[in-house]
């Protein structure tokens, strides 16, 4: 017998139900994975809400040995005549002083915007002699100045340096940098710098990235929110918010603002390369044409052979050293590759992963590329 089903229709009740059902997981979905959505916070900055930066000349004392020499920072034992003089202590007239339990150090910190008398700031400090090394030693009291020449705040503490070393016999090992170190919360505010977001009613975002689609997204959230015309882009790069009336509203405001997500659009084509440490950085817009690649080693090998030459007996001449150097250069071949086209950053990878080449030979390979029209993307060398 051939089996038979049955199958019954569903009521429209039932019908309504799963298409509402069905748009509510569309709708969720959209709301837990945005596509390359951000907030405006994280793509703008606040045009007057900045940090400045304070700098200081100091004294670091309790070294062990390892400060500065006087012969070679003359400024060190100048600084310590001026801070004993301070103190009411007067060196009598010809006296050197050579310790070496000290160093000059220059003295760094960046002042939050906002910040108020009284709060505290993390300070670095790095030596401006000689000295071996910073650490176990203290930070005498620095004034910290501002460009405009005011004490915007002053520093003193304990140093934290993160190498070490030791050295005995002609011997050293060192592990990171003894010359520099940090003072968590060392310094303490002692001028707050006038600072204001607003001018005319309007406060000014500044984005990250000059784009104009990014400025028109971010124009637009803020719309959205807060009322046609509360925001227009001037251009790509300032986008011009109005502010409420009552100043009291514009923390408020500007807490809303800075919270609105921005669906971001693709990034320009970019490798970053540096020529110093030979790393290649390329972001996911970078495309790669259709190209044939031939990639070939150079290397040059030098062989030095010490040789004594020494005369014969009783004819007055003298034992010679001389050297033998033998200079060999190999070129292997390189055979001519066949690159397909990648419009994914996974594709581009795998295409010049298959060349084997070297991250400096990889930097050639790219600005060639470039120039040959292959490589869709700004390559910037920093």
């Amino acid at each position: 017998m051939t089996p038979r089903f049955k199958f019954n229709r569903p009521s429209p009740e039932r019908l309504m139900r799963a298409v509402v059902l069905i748009g509510l997981l569309m709708a969720s979905a959209a709301v837990w994975w945005p596509a390359q959505a951000a907030r405006i916070k994280e793509v703008a900055n606040v045009q007057g809400k900045r940090s400045n930066q304070l700098t200081g000349f100091g004294l670091v004392f309790g070294l062990d040995g390892t400060g500065d020499q006087a012969t070679q920072a003359p400024f060190t034992p100048q600084a310590l005549a001026a801070f004993l003089q301070q103190n009411g202590i007067t060196l009598p007239p010809g006296v050197q002083m050579q310790p070496r339990n000290l160093a000059s150090v220059v003295v760094t910190a960046e002042l939050p915007a906002f910040a108020q008398p009284g709060q505290r700031i993390d300070i670095n400090v790095s030596s401006a002699g000689n000295a071996k090394s910073l650490r176990g030693g203290l930070l005498l009291q620095t004034a910290l100045r501002g460009a405009d020449g005011q004490v915007y705040a002053i520093a003193q503490g304990n140093l934290i340096v993160g190498g070490a070393g030791a050295a005995a016999g002609g011997a050293k090992v060192q592990i990171n940098h003894l010359a520099a170190g940090r003072v968590p919360e060392g310094a303490t505010v002692e001028r707050a710098v006038p600072t204001s977001f607003s001018r005319n009613g309007l406060m000014q975002l500044d984005l990250q990235s000059n784009d104009f689609a990014t400025a028109r997204a971010v124009a637009g959230a803020i719309n959205n929110a807060k009322g046609e015309g509360t925001a227009q882009a001037v251009d790509g790069r300032v986008v011009q918010v109005r502010l409420p009336e009552q100043p009291n509203d514009h923390v408020a405001f500007m807490a809303d603002i800075e919270n609105l997500e921005v669906a971001l659009q693709r990034p320009a084509a970019r490798v970053v390369i540096n020529s110093r440490t030979g790393s290649v950085v390329m972001n996911e817009a970078v495309t790669l044409g259709s190209c044939a690649v031939a990639h070939g080693a150079l290397t040059v090998t030098v062989n030095t052979t010490p040789l004594v030459s020494q005369p014969n007996p009783l004819t007055g001449g003298q034992t010679v050293q001389a050297e033998k150097t033998d200079i060999a250069v190999t070129q292997e071949g390189g055979q001519l590759m066949h690159l397909p086209a990648g419009a994914k950053l996974a594709d581009v990878v795998r295409a010049l992963n298959t060349l084997g080449a070297s991250p400096q030979d990889l930097q050639a390979i790219l600005q060639a590329m470039k120039s040959a029209g292959a490589l869709n993307a700004e390559i910037e060398v920093i």
